[in-house]
């Protein structure tokens, strides 16, 4: 069976400025998929992908009208890190890129957690959880 991937698509109101936040946050892009309508951000290669499509051309891809991110949620997104500093590093950098802070970090001791809203609202949600306080389940 082949490794599964995702692509999350997300609507983004001027893809070169997207691009550039993410760009400025480590994040590289797929050549391969991306031109003037849509941009493929690496998040992890092979594996995770975030389609950052232009309104015009998502709108294709739905009947449903795009959620204005200023008044609601459509997703939460969820990048687990490597250390706390990571979580961190990333939410500076975010900032410092023109997104925006909504809220304190959380610590629960085992797990850490911040969060950024990048430059078209979306909500990136980080996260380090000790190694050592994951229980693996396997099927049985």
């Amino acid at each position: 069976m082949a490794n599964k991937q995702i692509f999350v698509n997300l609507p983004v109101k001027n893809l070169d400025k997207t691009k550039a936040f993410f760009a400025a946050l480590g994040y590289t892009f797929n050549a391969q998929f991306t031109d003037a309508n849509a941009a493929c951000m690496v998040i992890q290669e092979g594996s995770i992908h975030a389609m950052l499509l232009v309104e015009d051309f998502f709108k294709t891809f739905t009947s449903k009208s795009i959620a204005d991110t200023s008044k609601s949620t459509e997703v939460l997104l969820c990048l687990s890190c490597e250390s706390r500093a990571e979580v961190d590093e990333l939410v500076a950098k975010a900032k410092a890129a023109g997104g925006t802070i909504p809220g304190e970090p959380k610590d629960y001791g085992f797990m850490y957690g911040h969060g950024f809203q990048d430059i078209d609202g979306h909500l990136w949600e980080l996260m380090y959880m000790d190694p050592n306080a994951v229980v693996t389940h396997q099927n049985q």
